[in-house]
């Protein structure tokens, strides 16, 4: 082609790589000359997609179509478990956020977090050269990694085929990036390695008494047995913290108490998969009252059975929050 022939076309050309460049961001912009193989996901990939932001007020309208369009596409996808966009912006208005311009690299783990997935996918929308351009930014909450996708459309009138192409490639990037998209498996072996190294310095004769007690409630279900309670005790026993019954933390006015309230609930479903998320909030005071850690950690998670997928997101929750509670305890033994 003679690009003399068509009037601005290095104009368009370099404003349209500025934009996918900036959309992408500096986490994708990296060129991958390996081939990565397709990563096999035993389950559907939990996503959420966010209002397309565009320059133009006059399009601000579009940008929210795009992405309800979007979200309509990658339901049909057996490999996505989209988090459906009336729970999202009822989440996020709760934060007091909103659909359009939320996600940001610095945001995206705080957001994913929020709504419960693993992936976010929002993007711009702009006129270029006689055509629409809509430029998708699909992030990983767990990893940080970054890639971006475009399709484009004669008009507006034309959007859907924009959307339609953009939902195919976002589907085939997750599926075949699911390795870099998605935090590694870590094994209960290597978890408790982990846990020990983050004792540090700490006199493993002085580590202090620990007394767990974590309320807990799956919303409009009653709880047969306290996950994170249980999950906190097994670990905290695990690396050598002597843990007590209520009984004995009773003849123990030295010991650390870790107290707090746990809930999960229904996400929602897909075909005979169920989704729950989970908000786990703690306190850990040393004998005297003092305050060592107040902290909190929200999960998803997916599985056939709504109180195991309940089950399951209360866990991970507490496995996270060792990650902070275990420094608390082990500075009490220095």
């Amino acid at each position: 082609m003679n690009t003399h022939y068509i009037p601005g076309f290095a104009r368009h050309i370099a404003g349209l790589a500025t934009a996918l460049a900036l959309c992408v961001g500096v986490a994708s912009a990296a060129s991958e000359t390996s081939a990565v193989a397709a990563t096999v996901v035993d389950q559907p990939l939990p996503m959420a997609v966010f209002d397309f932001q565009t320059t133009d007020r006059s399009l601000d309208k579009k940008g929210a179509e795009v992405a309800a369009l979007l979200n309509a596409h990658l339901s049909l996808s057996p490999d996505v478990f989209l988090v459906e966009r009336q729970e999202v912006e009822k989440i996020l208005g709760e934060q007091e956020l909103g659909l359009s311009g939320t996600v940001t690299p610095d945001s995206v783990a705080k957001v994913g977090a929020l709504v419960g997935a693993k992936v976010l996918v929002t993007g711009r929308l702009f006129e270029s050269g006689g055509k629409v351009y809509a430029v998708a930014k699909i992030m990983s909450a767990e990893t940080g990694r970054v890639y971006g996708e475009m399709a484009t459309a004669k008009n507006f009138d034309d959007i859907e085929t924009a959307v339609t192409a953009l939902s195919e490639k976002i589907v085939k990037v997750t599926t075949a990036r699911a390795d870099t998209l998605l935090a590694k498996v870590e094994t209960p072996e290597a978890r408790l390695e982990r846990y020990k190294k983050l004792l540090g310095a700490a006199d493993p004769a002085k580590l202090p008494s620990v007394y767990v007690t974590i309320a807990e409630q799956h919303l409009a279900r009653p709880v047969i047995d306290p996950a994170v309670q249980t999950e906190l005790m097994l670990v905290l026993r695990q690396i050598g913290f002597t843990v007590l019954s209520a009984d004995e933390a009773a003849k123990r006015p030295d010991a650390v108490t870790i107290t707090g309230e746990a809930f999960s609930e229904l996400g929602m479903r897909r075909g005979n998969l169920v989704s729950c998320r989970s908000r786990v909030e703690i306190t850990v005071k040393d004998g005297s009252g003092k305050l060592l850690l107040a902290d909190r950690q929200m999960d998803v998670a997916i599985d056939i059975a709504e109180h195991i997928a309940g089950k399951k997101a209360l866990e991970n929750a507490a496995l996270k929050l060792l990650d902070r509670i275990i420094p608390a305890l082990a500075a009490q033994a220095r």
